[in-house]
């Protein structure tokens, strides 16, 4: 014996649920891909050498007062933890960017700048891989849209409902 058919609100509603995730998990994929937020954090890092007239904790002081001669022996009070200053960054995939310890602001740099020349290809693949989930995230979209707001059977709903779905897993 066949199963009752299921009225027409309920598959109404698991549509729009699901399309809905879907929505939800597509502007979020975007906006981590254009963001420089993946990751953020400190990391510590040397203190530069003072130059000129900046005084602070930001930076070495030499005891010399030959400072700007590159040939008189320099003496760094500073020792351990001393010698170091957190700095706070954030990346993304297309900027890299970290405060200036001496300024205000930050310092943002291109993936490209960053990334040593035999290692572009691996960072390539990476953007090309998650411009296809993407788009396989949006055909998926397209079709649940078209499930919930146009079909002539329940057997042409139910295609378009497993292709979406098949599209949909294909992107994770």
């Amino acid at each position: 014996r066949m199963p009752a058919s299921i009225p027409e609100a309920d598959r109404r509603h698991r549509a729009s649920a699901a399309f809905s995730l879907s929505f939800f998990s597509l502007v979020f994929s975007i906006t981590a891909f254009s963001s420089s937020y993946w990751c953020e954090g400190t990391r510590k890092v040397a203190k530069p050498f003072c130059t000129g007239e900046s005084k602070g904790d930001l930076c070495i002081r030499f005891n010399s007062p030959d400072a700007n001669n590159s040939q008189a022996v320099q003496y760094i009070w500073e020792t351990g933890d001393d010698k170091f200053v957190e700095r706070k960054f954030h990346a993304g995939i297309w900027y890299s960017c970290e405060e200036m310890i001496n300024e205000e602001g930050e310092k943002c740099r291109s993936f490209i700048s960053l990334t040593p020349a035999s290692d572009r290809g691996v960072l390539w693949l990476s953007i090309v891989a998650e411009v296809l989930y993407i788009i396989l995230l949006l055909t998926g979209n397209i079709l649940m849209s078209v499930e919930m707001c146009y079909y002539s059977s329940i057997i042409d709903g139910l295609k378009i409902n497993a292709f979406s779905a098949v599209v949909t897993v294909l992107a994770g």
